[in-house]
């Protein structure tokens, strides 16, 4: 209220200032004489004062009509004028509402229409930077590979989108199957940008797949640097790599590097199963029999299993069945009540002929654990306490329909596997098998038939009984880990 009262008395004021000077001008005596072509103007002051001030309208209106033309003649020529400022204002603001359009087409999975307005965008804004990226991907939404590609190759001449480019190809590359050109490329868009955590992953998971086990090391440290890795997981995966890298160290003939790495593996995670077994094996070759002793304790602390065990009987290969239920002793107090330890325990004392003892030491497993492999040794055990035929024959039917135990299982994919691998077979997710149970009924096991010529007693009802349980037979690594100590007892 009081802003606008204000405002009313300066205008009062300037137009009684404007009246006062008018009335002066008018009375002052005098004026301006103009003679043009023989003709004299006289003008008084207040006449003066008005033609001055429309002469230097006129001289202003000139000098803007002047500019205007001297514009409008650059225009023409092409020259950057106020002009084409305005034009080019009008043309961007058309190409970003279209870029804009492409983005939101894109994120609603119009490919098409994505296209559509990525190449107006490009039209109208005539800057590659912002706009060949959305082509290319509205590109490969509407399955125009080959525009895709170009965009991307034009991307990777620009130093400032050479890693989205190099990514783009990849991204291709790996649709289309092409495994090896598609790790370059992630090798080439790491070295880019170190800090890409999907970068990184892709480069690693290709990198196992190839069995790149050296460069999938480096990969590792990579990510433990950048911080998209924890250490505990690092040190984990470290070692699962570098048991990788060992290779088929079990094998005749392994070199003294592939069982250094088995070590390795083994102590920058002791509690991984495939490590331990391996780099007790490693030192069964080179004659240190503690080592691996020692190595297979501490495994068997964390998580008895069946491979364990078969390690720790191949230290001493010609011990009697007695002995051997001794030095597995050992192993059973470390975990005395676990499921594996007193299968384990209990198929070494069949083969050492001591069925009471191993009646004892399986206890209700075939009723709180009934699988394939607790049923088929209380089988056994009953053909040694000399049980009828249909009593043996009873368990090996429940044997043929339990569930097969502990698996090789891909935390990913479920898959189950016959043998422990660094990435899974069925969906390559690296480092996902885990000893586990599956959800689902399986139909393979190992269990069951090494055991037969015990149970049976004869190699016709061996043959005859083999034929049944062959249809459901397990391939689960190192379950027959005991049984094939019970196989080698039985031979001598």
């Amino acid at each position: 209220m009081l802003w606008s009262l204000l405002k009313i008395l300066v205008f009062v004021a300037l137009i009684a200032l404007l009246a006062f000077g008018a009335g002066l001008l008018m009375e002052t005596a005098g004026g301006v004489q103009i003679t043009v072509a023989g003709t004299e103007f006289t003008l008084g002051a207040l006449q003066s004062v008005i033609a001055m001030i429309v002469l230097v309208a006129l001289v202003w209106l000139f000098l803007k009509l002047l500019s205007l033309l001297i514009a409008t003649l650059k225009f023409l020529n092409g020259d950057d004028t106020a002009l084409s400022r305005y034009f080019d204002k009008g043309r961007e603001r058309k190409g970003y509402q279209a870029l804009a359009d492409g983005l939101l087409a894109l994120a609603s999975g119009e490919g098409r229409l994505a296209m559509a307005k990525a190449t107006r965008a490009e039209k109208l804004l005539r800057k590659p930077e912002l706009t060949d990226l959305l082509i290319a991907q509205a590109a490969d939404m509407s399955g125009d590979t080959k525009k895709a590609a170009e965009v991307y190759k034009r991307l990777v001449t620009n130093p400032s989108s050479r890693f989205v480019g190099v990514r783009g190809i990849m991204k291709q590359k790996l649709s289309e199957g092409d495994t090896d050109t598609a790790r370059k490329l992630a090798e080439k868009a790491l070295a880019l940008r170190p800090k890409h955590e999907e970068v990184q992953d892709i480069l690693l998971k290709l990198q196992a797949q190839a069995q790149d086990w050296t460069g999938a090391r480096g990969t590792l440290s990579t990510k433990l640097k950048t911080g998209t890795l924890p250490r505990d997981v690092f040190k984990r995966r470290d070692a699962v790599l570098a048991l990788s890298a060992a290779g088929a160290i079990v094998e005749e003939g392994a070199s003294v590097s592939q069982q250094e790495q088995a070590i390795e593996a083994n102590r920058l995670s002791p509690d991984l199963v495939p490590a331990a077994a391996m780099a007790a094996k490693a030192y069964i070759a080179k004659g240190k029999k503690r080592n691996a002793s020692q190595i297979l304790k501490k495994a068997w602390a964390v998580q008895p299993h069946p491979d364990l065990a078969h390690a720790f009987a191949s230290i001493e290969p010609q011990e009697t069945a007695q002995q051997r239920v001794v030095r597995f002793g050992q192993l059973a107090k470390l975990q005395p009540r676990h499921v594996e330890t007193r299968l384990v325990m209990a198929e070494l004392l069949i083969v050492a002929e001591d069925y009471p003892e191993a009646r004892r030491v399986l206890g209700d497993l075939y009723e709180s654990a009934p699988d394939a492999r607790a049923l088929t040794l209380m089988a056994a055990i009953e053909r040694g306490e000399g049980s009828s035929d249909a009593v043996v024959q009873g368990w090996l039917a429940r044997a043929l329909n339990a569930p097969r135990g502990p698996q090789w299982l891909c935390d990913s994919c479920h898959h189950i596997h016959a043998e422990w691998a660094p990435v899974c077979e069925h969906c390559s997710s690296f480092d996902t098998l885990s000893w586990a149970t599956p959800q689902t009924r399986e139909i393979s096991s190992a269990t069951g038939v090494r055991m037969l010529p015990l149970i049976i007693g004869s190699l016709q009802q061996a043959q005859a009984t083999e034929e049944g349980i062959e249809e459901v037979e397990l391939e689960r690594p190192g379950a027959g880990s005991a049984e094939a100590v019970i196989g080698e007892k039985s031979a001598q």
